[in-house]
């Protein structure tokens, strides 16, 4: 049993009406190629994808362009959105194209909150797990498929200066569109590492000495009485699936989280969130971020 009691039995939302190709975190495109002859079993190195990934809301779109690091492809922008930019010192970095709301509209799903901003960039490239310093927190994705629940975890990641967030090439949303935008920028601050193979970055991170924390409700023992360490790396499954079992068999620990009220079962983003506060209490990292 996962630690939420709720399946997920939704389709992952795409932008419906924009349909370029695009990369989750530089990764893998929408047309999903197959696995390169002599790759990493566990590691996806294709990092040239062939088109842009979509950001689109204030945040999103600002924070990718104050990014050195993303190349922006194509911005369009409302007459209010540009004033704004203009009024905030942000720099557009490319000739943007003037539109009316209307226009972005069209080119979004219906229910996109663009905000009169809509930018084209190239993915950002997924670091390798050896690159990983041996400190803080990472977080680790079991086939987590909605992209408001991973943008909305990237969000707290960032909050809690998770170094990296760990995820499969299969069965994780792409890096754009609606999980860029629940990620509110935060796709600028937390590095992706897509992987092929779970259970062997796990191995991987278990032999750079990271301690690796599973979170399900079958869980030896309540998270907040595990004796924590640094590099942290937090393992969260899919809701109503949970950790898979080689998954569970890869970490170190398997945790729960006990809650004191009548329900007690939690929508994976939250409980991302209390699982990073109690890691990053435990670990003195809250006093760090008070001070720096």
């Amino acid at each position: 049993m996962p630690y939420s009691g709720t399946r997920d039995t939704s389709e992952p939302m795409k932008d419906r009406k924009f349909g370029p190709k695009g990369a989750r975190g530089g990764a893998k495109p929408f047309n999903r190629p197959g696995k390169s002859a002599g790759r990493p079993a566990w590691r996806d190195r294709d990092s040239h994808p062939d088109g842009p990934v979509i950001l689109y809301g204030w945040h999103t779109v600002t924070m990718a362009l104050v990014n050195p690091r993303r190349r922006i492809r194509k911005l369009t922008l409302t007459e209010n959105a540009a004033r704004r930019l203009a009024d905030e010192n942000i720099a557009t970095r490319i000739t943007p194209e003037i539109v009316r709301p209307q226009e972005i509209d069209r080119l979004l799903s219906p229910d996109a909150v663009h905000q009169g901003l809509l930018a084209e960039a190239d993915p950002l490239p997924s670091p390798d797990i050896e690159t990983l310093k041996q400190e803080g927190m990472v977080l680790v994705l079991d086939q987590i498929t909605d992209p408001h629940n991973v943008g909305a975890i990237l969000r707290s990641a960032a909050a809690f200066a998770v170094k990296a967030i760990v995820t499969t090439a299969r069965h994780s949303p792409e890096a754009t569109g609606v999980l860029a935008k629940a990620a509110s920028g935060a796709l600028e601050l937390v590095p992706l590492i897509t992987v092929q193979n779970l259970a062997r970055a796990l191995t991987a991170l278990n032999e750079r000495g990271f301690q690796t924390v599973g979170l399900d409700s079958e869980g030896s023992e309540d998270l907040s009485d595990v004796a924590l360490r640094e590099p942290l790396a937090l393992v969260l499954g899919a809701e109503g699936k949970g950790l898979r079992q080689l998954t569970r068999e890869t970490c170190s620990v398997v945790a729960r989280l006990d809650m004191p009220g009548e329900i007690k079962s939690l929508n994976v983003s939250n409980a991302a969130v209390l699982s990073l506060y109690v890691g990053a209490s435990r670990l003195g990292l809250m006093k760090q971020g008070a001070t720096s």
